[in-house]
């Protein structure tokens, strides 16, 4: 690195996590050269990984797997890959040999830097130069920061990168870290930044640590991808930091290069693939989150924002930054199972409901399409009529039943008359007292463990009448989903409980859940369908 302020272009390598690595053969080589003919100063083209190269992967084994995608190497241009400190054989790299990779980066986490150095150290030994990269640097307080200065020295790296982690820190929080570090390296050393955008910020602390290092003697890296492509909230953008270091420092970036590399590779992997700021990542910033934590309770769950908010909250900070899924299990259910005295609200419900048949409509696009069909039936058999989890169509219902407080906000606000002159059954999970018109149950009355979105609506509803004593129930609206979710709801602005798009397994995992239901009731409760739905006969499974 000749130049004071480096620009480092990381897409294949953290981008890896949003596809797994697979770029494809004519994108790796493809970015790699836009990178080149943009004069970006360090390429980092991958991970290096203890298992078998796939061709069209930024996973290598060996550097001379990556050697195929660097199509005319260019002097003056670095090229680097990435091992995790406790994840990578080093004995079984080979001698550096000027055809592939030039250095290697070790990250390590933060209370591991002796470790880290250590493998770095066994990494120069094959001729490769080393950089490092202190995961969480945020952790690190003043002591822990001259520590790691001091081992730091003792090995001599090109450069050691600051990286924030959880995309938590503020300008002060940057201050600190760099002018310990700036004050403690010894002065050959360069000093990178690596931001993430958890809270949208992750081109404004770049900016400030180039205008910081600026002013010292010591050279400075900056890490960024195309697109800000990388796990989770992913990164400072490439284009903008190269665009910043043109106008503002000593930059002489192509951007045509760089937007071609844009608009030819990146944009097809956009079409595909998400990553970027989100509220699930803004909570991870907030509280200095791992990542993991998050994706299980969006997976696992379907965790509305402010439940997600008070799980995370409700960890220490240690245990936000590691994911132990059973505690994580344990500490959601705890936030669900909010234990109320629920026996007046669950007598009142039996008193009304006795020896009469309960409809559930259900948010289905059948309940819209189908209208005619169900308002005949509410006038041939005059059940309790309730609105499952939302309000749709003309329907004039007894009661709504919420399981969800993200949908129990959407329905006041967006059908405030109908909300507010329907009697409502509402989860301890979403509230433990009631306003005007509410009874309030336990959660656990409605619902039972075992599968993923255990708190499906419709299963919830039917699993709390059973509960009650309720004989005969008749369902419309429960369609099932299909592909596009604006196709699968009466109200396509419905707020979506299934956020990665994969409805036919949820569709697998709902019939099961109702199997169970109908088998547990059978001989109590009589279940019905007034319109088509993929549930309607039992051990039957959408196809």
């Amino acid at each position: 690195m000749k130049k004071k302020i480096a620009l480092l272009d990381c897409t294949l390598r953290d981008g890896a996590y949003v596809n797994e690595a697979r770029f494809g053969t004519s994108a790796i080589k493809g970015i790699i050269k836009k990178l080149q003919e943009a004069r970006v100063d360090i390429i980092e083209v991958g991970w290096l990984k203890d298992a078998a190269h796939e061709e069209g992967n930024t996973y290598y084994h060996l550097p001379q797997d990556a050697a195929p995608y660097m199509v005319d190497r260019q002097e003056g241009t670095e090229y680097v890959a990435m091992i995790d400190w406790d994840r990578y054989d080093v004995d079984k790299l080979p001698p550096c040999d000027g055809k592939s990779i030039d250095a290697v980066r070790v990250v390590f986490p933060h209370g591991k830097h002796r470790e880290g150095i250590k493998v770095a150290e066994r990494v120069r030994e094959k001729g490769y130069r080393i950089f490092l990269q202190a995961a969480n640097t945020l952790a690190y307080n003043e002591g822990d920061l001259k520590d790691l200065a001091e081992c730091i020295n003792d090995c001599g790296p090109v450069a050691v990168s600051v990286v924030d982690t959880f995309g938590a820190m503020f300008e002060e929080d940057l201050e600190r870290i760099v002018r310990t570090l700036d004050a403690e390296l010894a002065p050959g050393i360069a000093l990178g930044f690596h931001s993430h955008n958890n809270q949208q910020l992750s081109f404004a602390p770049p900016m400030h640590f180039i205008e910081l290092l600026a002013k010292s003697e010591r050279g400075a890296i900056v890490d960024a991808s195309l697109c800000g492509m990388g796990r989770g909230a992913g990164n400072a953008t490439t284009e903008l930091v190269a665009s910043y270091l043109d106008r503002k420092q000593d930059g002489n970036y192509d951007m045509d290069a760089i937007l071609d590399a844009i608009d030819t590779y990146m944009e097809p992997i956009q079409e595909t693939y998400t990553w970027g700021y989100s509220t699930p990542r803004f909570i991870a910033g907030m509280y200095q989150c791992h990542v993991n934590n998050i994706a299980y309770l969006q997976r696992n769950h379907r965790t509305n924002a402010r439940d997600m908010r008070n799980i995370i909250a409700s960890l220490s900070q240690a245990e936000r930054r590691k994911y132990d899924y059973d505690l994580l299990e344990r500490r959601y259910l705890e936030n669900q199972s909010r234990l109320i005295d629920d026996e007046a609200a669950v007598r009142a419900l039996r008193k009304e409901f006795a020896d009469r048949t309960v409809l559930l409509v259900a948010p289905g696009r059948s309940s819209v399409d189908k209208a005619e069909i169900v308002q005949a039936f509410i006038a041939g058999e005059n059940p309790v009529v309730i609105g499952v989890n939302a309000i749709c169509g003309n329907y004039v219902y007894d009661y709504l039943f919420f399981v969800n407080s993200a949908r129990y906000d959407y329905a006041q606000n967006a059908y405030e008359a109908v909300f507010a002159k329907s009697k409502r059954i509402v989860l301890s999970s979403i509230k433990t007292e009631g306003d005007k018109g509410e009874l309030v149950v336990n959660f656990n009355r409605a619902i039972k463990r075992g599968w993923p979105h255990f708190d499906n609506a419709v299963i919830s509803a039917l699993r709390l009448l059973n509960s009650i004593g309720t004989k005969k129930v008749a369902i419309a609206g429960f369609d099932g989903f299909r592909h596009a979710y604006n196709e699968s709801y009466a109200d396509p602005s419905l707020p979506t409980l299934n956020p990665d798009n994969r409805w036919d397994e949820l569709n697998i995992e709902i019939a099961s859940m109702f199997e169970d239901v109908r088998s547990s009731t059978k001989g109590r409760m009589e279940i019905t369908f007034v319109t088509e739905s993929l549930f309607d006969a039992a051990g039957r499974r959408p196809m």
